[in-house]
């Protein structure tokens, strides 16, 4: 099998594995920056920083205008992926897009002076390259620019596990109606928010940081990673501060971001004590929710709301120039949905690269895998919420959509 191959449109396929060393991070990096679906976890400093922890058998597909390792490539398309050869119990593989659990997005990065021969580039490149010609992108936008491509080259594909989740998008808003973006609060609801603010600053003043100097987010992610063991997360075992490999990845994540101002930590403090953090990739005017955590002594305080709610002011009033705030949450998670009005709809999409008579059969494959998977977390939320009603039982992590 080629590692490189020329294409019909005169460009290049290349894979390559995810090296940090290779000639080629730069045109990766630029193509991120100018890609015209901005996706942070693909992009080079992200996704490099995550190859310990959970690149294990991943690869990037690029499309060049000659092959990667030569002076002066520039790249036209990158989607991270691995083969998996039994992913429906039978020996029919398919090219299956990064994810992870930090990587809640999957929108291949496409040039953005011309996304569509970017895309038309990125689906001949397995058949060139002798690689499995179909193509799963999970959690890629379900509307939007990628899915119109895909129609206007009449590329075969179907779309599982279909959801939307809370966004923040003051652009499909009048200027003059973006400071009433919270109006749609209720007064009980406000109320609720006025008290629990009294509660949080009931032993002195809260404020709200938003850090992005390197040496500030490395000292705020070692204060989030203590903030998240104190709570149920560190008592199952499950916190970050028990997965080294975990905290190495971020703390990497967030050194390179950083450097490039694409990364924030907003947190609200009492004096030295972190009470609530958040942590933002950002690209251009969007933001994305990756990681937050809260003091869970004070419940009546809400720290996670609080700090939320204050988020949003201080987008919504321009003190933060963010357009946009991805939740990257579950569907309806209720901390989003309760001040984000508007939905990111998002699937898994199913690509056929090029004409594929098995192609029927791994719908049909993949369908019968979701309703598996939608039965196993039915019966995984009943269980959850039997475990609450036990006082004995110990707090179970919420369940994630497969």
């Amino acid at each position: 099998m080629p590692d490189t191959a020329t294409l019909p449109q005169g460009l290049v396929a290349a894979v390559r594995p995810l090296d940090p060393g290779a000639p080629w991070i730069p045109a990766w990096r630029a193509l991120g920056a100018g890609s015209a679906i901005r996706n942070p976890f693909y992009e080079a400093g992200y996704a490099l920083a995550g190859r310990e922890a959970f690149g294990a058998g991943v690869r990037l597909l690029i499309v060049a205008d000659r092959p990667p390792d030569a002076p002066g490539a520039r790249f036209h398309a990158a989607w991270p992926f691995r083969v998996s050869r039994r992913r429906w119990g039978l020996p029919l593989p398919v090219l299956m897009g990064w994810t992870h659990g930090y990587g809640p997005f999957g929108a291949p990065l496409l040039d953005g002076a011309d996304p569509a021969g970017a895309l038309a580039a990125l689906l001949a490149s397995p058949r060139a390259l002798g690689l499995p010609s179909r193509l799963l992108l999970p959690n890629a936008p379900a509307d939007g620019l990628l899915p119109d491509l895909l129609v206007a080259q009449r590329a075969t594909h179907a779309t599982y596990w279909p959801h939307a989740r809370g966004l923040l998008d003051l652009g499909v808003h009048a200027p003059e109606a973006r400071a009433g973006y919270l109006s749609h609060l209720s007064g009980q609801r406000r109320r609720k928010l006025r008290r629990a603010q009294a509660r949080l600053e009931a032993e002195g003043a809260v404020a709200f940081e938003m850090l992005d100097a390197p040496a500030d987010l490395d000292r705020a992610l070692t204060e989030h990673v203590a903030l998240e063991a104190a709570g149920w997360k560190g008592r199952a075992g499950t916190s970050l501060g028990q997965r080294p490999a975990e905290v190495a990845f971020l703390r990497a994540a967030l050194a390179d971001l950083g450097t490039e101002g694409g990364v924030r930590i907003a947190r609200l403090r009492r004096a030295d004590r972190t009470l609530a953090s958040l942590i933002l990739p950002v690209t251009g005017s969007e933001a994305w929710v990756l990681k937050i955590a809260h003091d869970e002594t004070e419940p009546e305080a809400a720290p996670g709301i609080q700090l939320v709610h204050r988020l949003t002011e201080a987008v919504v009033s321009g003190t933060w120039a963010i357009d946009r705030i991805d939740s990257c949450a579950p569907p309806d998670f209720a901390l989003s949905s309760l001040f984000w009005t508007e939905r990111r709809r998002i699937a898994h999409l199913l690509v056929a690269a090029e004409r594929d008579p098995l192609f029927p059969l791994a719908c049909a494959l993949e369908c019968a895998r979701e309703h598996v998977a939608r039965m196993r977390l039915v019966g995984r939320r009943l269980t959850s919420r039997s475990a609450r009603s036990a006082p004995a039982a110990p707090a179970s992590a919420p369940g994630r959509d497969p």
